[in-house]
């Protein structure tokens, strides 16, 4: 159904749960009427009176129901084309719709090719045509030698530019060293582009590696963990907030796992450098010590930590000096996943969560005093300010009308073959969490409600396109 009213006993305006009537035309939000407490049922009575339809595409909300803003997850791996059997966007956008996740932002690795240049990108635009249940933006990466190739692709859409500084697991993205990094980042200042790093510190970890002995197997996840240190993580931020200071390149670091580096982070940011960071709900939700031995669906890069370290991340959360949670969705097939076993070393670093990540985090937050508001805060509007969707974000007038709804006293233990993930395999598997989104409309259209469980979810996403550039629509195949 396309939306052109939906009343609600809470809906997130301005940081609060408040009465509301959003008014919806051509899939942005045109009016927000605030309500009185408990006055909704008479306001869709008076709107089926006066209405030229009778109230059609009018949804009123129960009132134990909260309905925020479409989360926005800039930080997914797709893979489609070249590694689709590792997840695709048919699935991968199912997933974030059925998670509250209306807008992805799709990274340029595990895809072959990578979105390296322009002609890059078109091809997986094609792959991806028509098959996207959500709205779809796309990161340009950066690699040995495409500094050329960076302003063309901002100007064809691309958000931002991603690096390793370190070996990437795919041959296909090789690392840039630091003589690259400050090429490429200069490049990017020129244009006032976003360059997203991976930051962790090959040499670090190659020593750290070689204190294990280069042990056979590593099936202790604290013991896997400990080759790529908290060090890592430090010693690479430090040099690359070296480099924001010489270039003023805007910089957003990836998938922050140590707090060990909040320090640095904390006086850069005081210092005015354009740093934002973000961090994901593996970090949050889980420690290292209680992942079972040979549990490869917990292993991703930089590892889960210890459960003083998870705590210190929230703390930074709360603090403000990390400004974002996303799901960093890297999935594999479940042959890669459980190469080895159960030695860690050899399984694919990655986890698959896009789907729960959400709910997980709000669920975390409420045991910790947090309220739903600033959960939405880090996973909807931050995320969308860093990516410069304006459009998205907030419940605003003028703003898209995408929208979740969420039952926060719904509890579901988590079962990988239940999530529309093209891989069953997933670290969420068997955690319990109160809270669950039973709803999304994704520019006025309802995606899938609780109200109707049985008709298939419509491919109606867009392609999206970075700061400055109009909406895409998607290309028909």
């Amino acid at each position: 159904m396309t939306l052109r009213h939906l009343i609600a006993e809470q809906v997130l305006l301005e940081g609060e749960f408040l009465p509301a009537h959003l008014e919806i035309l051509d899939g942005e939000i045109a009016r927000i009427h605030r309500l009185s407490p408990g006055e909704g049922r008479r306001r869709a009575e008076i709107v089926k009176a006066s209405d030229v339809g009778a109230g059609a595409g009018m949804t009123v909300v129960r009132p134990a129901h909260q309905v925020l803003p479409g989360n926005v997850d800039t930080h997914v791996h797709i893979n489609e084309p070249g590694r689709t059997s590792w997840e695709g966007f048919a699935t991968g956008t199912m997933a974030a719709a059925l998670g509250g996740v209306t807008t992805v932002v799709d990274m340029p690795l595990n895809s072959i090719p990578p979105t390296v240049d322009v002609e890059s990108l078109r091809i997986k635009q094609q792959a991806a045509a028509g098959q996207t249940y959500v709205d779809v933006g796309f990161w340009g990466g950066i690699i040995p030698g495409n500094t050329a190739q960076l302003r063309p692709l901002w100007e064809a859409g691309a958000f931002g530019f991603k690096c390793f500084l370190l070996p990437s697991g795919v041959d296909e993205f090789p690392p840039v060293n630091g003589e690259q990094l400050r090429e490429a980042m200069a490049e990017v200042a020129g244009f006032d582009g976003l360059v997203i790093v991976h930051a962790e510190d090959a040499e670090t970890i190659e020593r750290a590696t070689e204190v294990t002995g280069r042990r056979r197997r590593l099936s202790h996840y604290a013991d896997w963990a400990l080759t790529r240190p908290h060090d890592a993580e430090v010693a690479a931020i430090s040099d690359l907030i070296e480099a924001v200071r010489e270039t003023g390149c805007r910089t957003h670091i990836l998938h922050l796992a140590s707090a060990r580096a909040l320090d640095i982070i904390g006086a850069a940011r005081a210092e005015g450098l354009p740093l934002s960071v973000e961090t994901c709900p593996h970090y949050l939700c889980f420690d290292a010590d209680s992942i079972p031995d040979g549990a490869a669906e917990f292993k991703c890069c930089p590892p889960i930590r210890d459960t003083g370290n998870r705590e210190a991340l929230w703390e930074g959360l709360r603090e403000g000096l990390i400004d974002a949670v996303v799901s960093d969705h890297s999935p594999s097939t479940i042959e890669e996943k459980h190469r080895g076993a159960p030695d860690l070393q050899q399984a694919w670093g990655g986890i698959s969560g896009l789907q729960v990540g959400f709910s997980a985090v709000a669920h975390e937050a409420r045991l910790r005093g947090i309220g739903l508001e600033q959960v939405s805060r880090w996973m909807a509007q931050n995320t969308s300010t860093l990516a410069g969707l304006t459009r998205k974000g907030t419940i605003a007038t003028g703003k898209d009308a995408d929208l979740v709804i969420y039952d926060p006293l719904e509890t579901n233990v988590v079962s990988a073959v239940g999530l529309a993930h093209k891989n069953p395999i997933s670290a969420y598997e068997h955690l319990e969490i109160t809270g669950t989104v039973i709803g999304a409309v994704l520019r006025g259209i309802e995606l899938f409600t609780a109200r109707d469980t049985t008709t298939a979810l419509a491919p109606v996403g867009q392609f999206l396109r970075g700061t400055g550039h109009p909406a895409l629509s998607v290309m028909k195949r």
